[in-house]
């Protein structure tokens, strides 16, 4: 629906930071750009839509962070970076719930609920950076995103979590990047990946390889803020990249629904601060 109005139509902005010398650290960032989000054939009714304008923050944190690459120019890291600016809108042409979409992965993803639709718009984004990530030096990708209510309800406003998959969690990157929070006063929570997260986005039917979601809120369903990590591992191919593949790759995903600052109020800025911290050198 949102194709019918020109200042609506989804965009993706990619920016790259490639300073002169030798690299030695890769990072990959990929942040949501809802512009506004009414929750779509899900609409978020009862006066949950207010302040949705804000579920852009996790591109704003991608934008912020090649702000500060800019102002310090640190050497020896390359970053990419890529903005999934969409708006999800309600109309004749929205997607819906029982749709199958298959992803750049080739990946059929039964569609569980309209309002989960962060995770879709990075899903494909996630799957160029994990081709790319293959040829790069010491790679580590990182979704950035308000992704979900149930983040907020498990560890309150102004907290970020941090969610690693095998090989991330194997260099111990969601400590590295907590210390660096602490210190900075970024703070993150660590969440983990647990097998129940991926039998829960399992295909429930011979149609579809993994569910975006199930019919409730994030809120309401158990472990609602692991379960997309689950999602988005599966639907861009990155579980062919686990520890015990031939190509392990890092990834790790940073759910930002609490720490994004209050509304009405100003934006913190999170995780930008705790990035920085631990990644670049200065």
């Amino acid at each position: 629906s949102k194709e019918g109005v020109k200042r609506h139509k989804c965009r993706v902005i990619q920016l790259t930071y490639d300073p002169k010398g030798p690299i030695t650290k890769t990072l990959f960032l990929v942040g949501k750009g809802v512009t506004y989000d009414t929750g779509g054939a899900d609409v978020k009714a009862g006066g949950h839509m207010a302040g949705m304008h804000r579920d852009k923050c996790g591109a704003a944190a991608v934008a912020g962070f090649f702000q500060v690459l800019t102002k310090l120019r640190p050497k020896n890291i390359k970053v990419y970076g890529a903005m999934a600016m969409v708006r999800n809108s309600i109309g004749s042409e929205c997607y819906v719930s029982d749709e199958i979409i298959k992803s750049r992965a080739g990946v059929r993803v039964r569609v569980g609920n309209t309002d989960a639709e962060g995770r879709m718009a990075m899903a494909d984004l996630l799957c160029e950076f994990k081709e790319m990530a293959l040829s790069e030096v010491n790679p580590h990708i990182f979704t950035i995103a308000t992704l979900t209510g149930h983040a907020c309800v498990a560890v309150g406003d102004g907290y970020s979590i941090i969610i690693d998959n095998g090989p991330a969690r194997s260099s111990a990157t969601s400590q590295i990047v907590q210390r660096a929070g602490d210190r900075i006063g970024d703070p993150f929570e660590v969440s983990t990946l647990r097998r129940e997260d991926y039998d829960f986005v399992r295909g429930p039917s011979e149609y579809e390889d993994v569910l975006q979601c199930n019919n409730e809120p994030s809120s309401r369903t158990p472990r609602g803020h692991q379960m997309p990590a689950a999602f988005l591992i599966k639907a861009s191919g990155l579980d062919k990249h686990g520890v015990d593949s031939t190509r392990p790759l890092c990834y790790s995903h940073i759910d930002i629904a609490a720490s994004s600052g209050p509304y009405p109020g100003v934006p913190s800025g999170a995780p930008i601060a705790a990035l920085t911290q631990a990644f670049v050198p200065f």
